[in-house]
């Protein structure tokens, strides 16, 4: 086959996706179950409004339960697909041209389910743009030293940065979508989406420009984003989280979450679409050997926390004994259970190309993660002070059904991108066989 059959063989096996959809009746029963669980999203955030936070479970002193364990653990999906396209980018890793797209509609979409999250907790969502940076009607600004501001700056930016990196790349894929469109309205809605692009020399030219430097800035987001959503934690006097090692620590779980998640998704579009020429058994080994580095550091975070208790005592050495073995004691070892255990499995190749196996797998780390987020809250926050001030925090319907709706409204934005939009970067995948071939 010559180089030419084979990219109009990828430009046609991508971009002809959603003009001509591989999988209908599998995606409307997908559809359909994500759609009854975003409207239970619907239906639990109206129960907020109307009725306020209080039929949560949040008590005093754990102030914040569910919607902000769920909310760093979203935010922490998030990471992997800036990861993998930003960073293997300037890197000059082709092996993540096949993923690259829909790891970068993931994070669109786990920052948006994430970021929801403190604005229904507020009680009054209505009233979040307080914490944008201007003079309201008092002319009292935000409290600029509060990590709970350094929230507000960090996810929007991460969102948009996020937002601008991803329709840079897909704008190539648009056009040929318009170009091979067959009905008008087709092409109209791709048309207008590629902005009049042409794939003129000068086209190219800028284009590369913008994608190479929002790639640039979107690099240090990683880090910086979920580091200050760790100084949430520990810039306070809470025993369990006044720890230096929570800003590296955070970050390292967040892109061990975030490429189990990628995997999962890979794994299943791969299969659904009938992918595998193009998300071989190198992007599965390669997508395995990430989760298990990164898996190895998060672990290694788990030791050093376990140090940092032994070494302080006092109150530190309580709340680390009060993890292995108090009330929410299933928390800490579903965490090491889940998150640890299985991802040994990845050490060999064979399991790592195994989709079956690296789904399980990724499937149990995100579990993990989950875990570990809810335990640092609560675990920390149950005990107060005061013997007189302990408090269990029991979940109630409304948190589950909340968490439950929002994994919804994630899947099924999911669903909606794999089907009007072009999944896999095909110009990408041709400019990598163009640079193997030379």
């Amino acid at each position: 086959m010559t180089r030419n059959e084979i990219f109009r063989r990828v430009t046609g096996e991508v971009v002809t996706i959603p003009l001509r959809f591989p999988a209908p009746r599998t995606w409307w029963i997908m559809f359909a179950v994500t759609g009854t669980l975003t409207l239970l999203l619907f239906v639990s955030a109206g129960m907020v409004l109307v009725n306020g936070p209080g039929i949560w479970g949040n008590n005093i002193p754990v102030g914040w339960g569910f919607p902000i364990a769920n909310y760093i653990w979203w935010i922490g999906i998030g990471h992997a697909g800036t990861l993998i396209s930003a960073m293997l980018l300037l890197l000059q890793q082709g092996w993540r041209n096949s993923l690259n797209r829909f790891a970068e509609a993931m994070t669109l979409f786990a920052v948006a389910c994430g970021g929801l999250y403190p604005i229904i907790h507020l009680g009054r969502p209505w009233y979040f743009y307080w914490m944008a940076p201007y003079p309201n009607t008092m002319d009292i600004w935000p409290q600029f030293r509060s990590p709970l501001t350094w929230d507000f700056f960090a996810v929007l930016t991460y969102l948009l940065v996020s937002a601008a990196f991803w329709y840079i790349g897909i704008i190539p894929d648009l056009a040929s979508a318009r170009d091979r469109a067959t009905k008008r309205r087709w092409q109209v809605f791709y048309g207008l989406l590629a902005l009049g692009w042409r794939g003129a020399g000068r086209h190219w030219l800028r284009w590369r420009q913008a994608y190479m430097t929002t790639a640039a800035i979107a690099v240090p987001l990683v880090v910086s984003v979920h580091s200050e959503i760790s100084m949430l934690f520990a810039a306070g006097p809470v025993p369990g989280w006044n720890s230096t090692i929570f800003p590296a620590y955070f970050v390292l779980g967040a892109a061990f979450s975030g490429f189990a998640v990628v995997t999962m998704i890979a794994i299943v579009l791969r299969h659904m679409l009938r992918l595998e020429d193009l998300v071989t058994a190198r992007h599965l080994d390669m997508l395995g050997r990430m989760t298990l580095a990164t898996g190895l550091m998060t672990g290694y975070g788990y030791v050093m926390e376990v140090f940092t208790a032994l070494y302080g005592g006092g109150y530190e050495l309580e709340t680390l004994q009060d993890r292995y073995g108090g009330p929410y004691a299933w928390t800490f070892w579903g965490a090491v259970l889940f998150n640890f255990v299985p991802l040994q499995l990845l050490w060999w190749r064979k399991w790592r190309v195994s989709p079956a196996a690296a789904f399980l797998v990724c499937l149990c780390v995100a579990v993990g993660m989950w875990c570990e987020r809810y335990m640092l809250l609560v675990t920390s926050l149950y005990r107060d002070w005061l013997d007189s001030s302990i408090n269990l925090f029991h979940p109630t319907f409304w948190d589950w059904s909340l968490y439950a709706g929002f994994i919804g409204l994630f899947l099924s934005a999911l669903l909606l991108f794999v089907r009007f939009l072009p999944v896999i970067s095909a110009f990408e995948i041709k400019e990598r066989i163009e640079a193997d071939d030379g």
